[in-house]
């Protein structure tokens, strides 16, 4: 299938969806606290991200139960929310879709609640940097592959591990589109495979694992941990390239 690209006027409608992603993300990041619960952490985004204007898209997607993936402390990916309550030295993964006007958006952070210990830094570290680092390499021309290893590599210098079988995605009319971007080097030959080109539009959202990038679905068949059973992180942007550079969409001034 090809990798669709994308008109400015249809980057300007993606940049809406995402931009209420974003401010979504930053009332979160801003009010979550030590006491709640996830399910209290999903409503509360829920509503703000309707106050916005948007449709929550994860909500009914493959079935998915809730508008927010809550991840918690070993949850790397795609967590249930639930009652159970936060507590400081927690780390929580928060990532939102959204839908306005038929276009998606969708961005996603890992938090501290309250102070967390410099292990736990660090870990968050990895997947911020790695993300940003990946979206500062981008360049017209280079081919997707080629930004798996270098992301991968950048992981693996620090000491941790890309979750497999997981990995970022094409956006636009739908949630998930073509490319798939893994966050590691995939069937060899990092010289191969299509080229990155101006008005496409992706997400990349590096998953972090300490030692085992094997992932394990737990029961409820969406909470993604790593086999080694350690906590993991996770971030993730939308990017438009534009003018032969990456621009990040799910951003916004404050």
């Amino acid at each position: 299938m090809a990798i669709p690209l994308r008109k400015p006027n249809e980057i300007d409608k993606l940049r809406i969806a995402n931009i209420a992603v974003a401010k979504t993300l930053n009332y979160l990041k801003t009010t979550v606290k030590a006491g709640m619960t996830l399910k209290q952490v999903d409503e509360m985004g829920e509503k703000f991200l309707r106050d916005l204007g948007a449709r929550p898209s994860f909500k009914g997607l493959y079935g998915f139960p809730a508008a927010i993936c809550t991840s918690l402390n070993e949850v790397i990916i795609h967590g249930i929310p639930t009652d159970v309550v936060l507590k400081e030295g927690d780390i929580l993964g928060i990532d939102i879709g959204s839908e306005i006007d038929g276009w998606y958006g969708d961005s996603a952070i890992t938090m501290p609640i309250g102070k967390i210990s410099k292990e736990d830094e660090a870990l968050i570290a990895c997947a911020k940097d790695s993300l940003y680092y990946a979206i500062d390499v981008i360049k017209e021309g280079m081919r997707f592959k080629e930004l798996s290893k270098l992301i991968e590599d950048f992981i693996t210098s620090r000491g941790y591990q890309p979750l497999v079988r997981f990995c970022g995605h094409g956006i636009g009319k739908k949630p998930h589109e073509e490319p798939e971007i893994p966050n590691y080097l995939e069937n060899g030959n990092a010289k191969s495979g299509p080229k990155i080109k101006n008005g496409m539009v992706f997400c990349i959202e590096p998953m972090i694992c300490q030692k085992d990038r094997t992932p394990v679905i737990l029961e409820n068949g969406w909470d993604v941990v790593s086999k080694d059973g350690l906590r993991g992180s996770h971030y993730e942007h939308t990017v438009a390239v534009i003018n032969g550079t990456a621009v990040i969409l799910s951003n916004f001034e404050n």
